[in-house]
């Protein structure tokens, strides 16, 4: 069967032995797991103890599946290996570790999948490695802010199906691979603001960003991001500016609140609840509001609004 690797890191300001002791601790694992999320309902059931090989970490939940969690091997302060069986909505086994490596005055955590694909499926591997790279780089987003500060400024609220629009808006276009897009939305947000101002236009509008495509096996995104303006304003052709309409549509909302860094963990509520509903998006392009901005907002209490047109 044709085999993949997927490894995300990130650069914790703490001690190798307390992140081992943290990893390691299957208990701590429901504060910082990427996937439970979109899923209050799961059930999860550790072993005790919680942190020795043989150890288990169990869930069953409707939306994110039924699956093991088993520690295979550890070497205190360096690194870790599980066992990894999911069991529903299919069933298959691969192996993920931690590298747990002193670097700086800090320690790098890496986070590894091998796993396999049947023969016949080969052609979904960039996509599994893509979307579960975007997982395994939330968790430890998530994991680092827990150690570093000891919470995590990332909620997420599921609002349902609401009608949007009409919205009309004008932005930079921009592309961005997706471990880059918070950085890369600020600068696109800077040269917008340019833009607005060389042509004389407000930003008084809404500021929000539009995901105009997702090329999934390279892993980029390409997004607009700008300011809704009245129905009746004019762009002059030679501007930097593209224009976005929306017409009065029903559009699934997942508010998060929280710092801009944990966005991702709402949009993957929002994806993972459209798809266990087994609602069919249109093809206009899912967006983000931006309802508070710092620094009048503090960052954790930040509001973004998350829509998932649907038809």
């Amino acid at each position: 069967m044709p085999k993949y690797h997927v490894a995300r890191s990130v650069l914790i300001s703490a001690a190798a032995q307390r992140i081992y002791d943290v990893i390691a601790d299957y208990q701590t694992w429901t504060t910082w797991s990427p996937w439970l999320l979109a899923d209050p309902a799961a059930k999860v059931s550790v072993s005790t103890p919680a942190n020795q090989i043989g150890s288990t970490y169990a869930w069953d939940g409707p939306v994110t599946g039924a699956g093991i969690l088993t520690h295979q091997s550890m070497e205190s302060g360096r690194r870790i290996v599980d066992r990894l069986e999911f069991l529903k909505p299919f069933k298959t086994t691969c192996s993920t570790s931690f590298e747990i490596v002193p670097e700086g005055n800090g320690t790098r955590v890496t986070w590894h999948m091998d796993a396999a694909m049947p023969w016949f499926l080969f052609w979904m591997i960039p996509m599994m490695k893509t979307f579960i790279g975007m997982d395994y780089q939330r968790g430890l987003n998530m994991m680092k802010e827990w150690i570093e500060t000891g919470a995590i400024q990332s909620k997420s609220v599921v609002h349902g199906i609401e009608t949007i629009g009409p919205l009309r808006m004008a932005g930079i276009a921009n592309r961005c691979p997706v471990d880059e897009v918070g950085p890369a939305m600020d600068r696109t947000f800077g040269e917008c603001k340019q833009e607005f101002a060389k042509m004389g236009l407000p930003t008084n509008g809404l500021m929000l960003s539009v995901y105009t495509k997702f090329q999934v096996k390279a892993g980029v995104f390409e997004y607009i991001s700008g300011y809704t303006i009245p129905s009746g304003t004019q762009i002059a052709s030679s501007s930097r500016l593209k224009t976005w309409e929306l017409p009065s549509t029903q559009a699934f909302r997942v508010e998060h609140i929280g710092s801009y860094g944990h966005l991702g963990n709402g949009w993957s509520v929002a994806n993972q609840l459209v798809r266990h509903k087994k609602l069919k998006q249109q093809k206009c392009g899912a967006f983000e509001i931006y309802r508070t901005m710092p620094p009048a907002t503090p960052m954790q209490a930040a509001q973004t609004d998350i829509y998932l047109p649907i038809r």
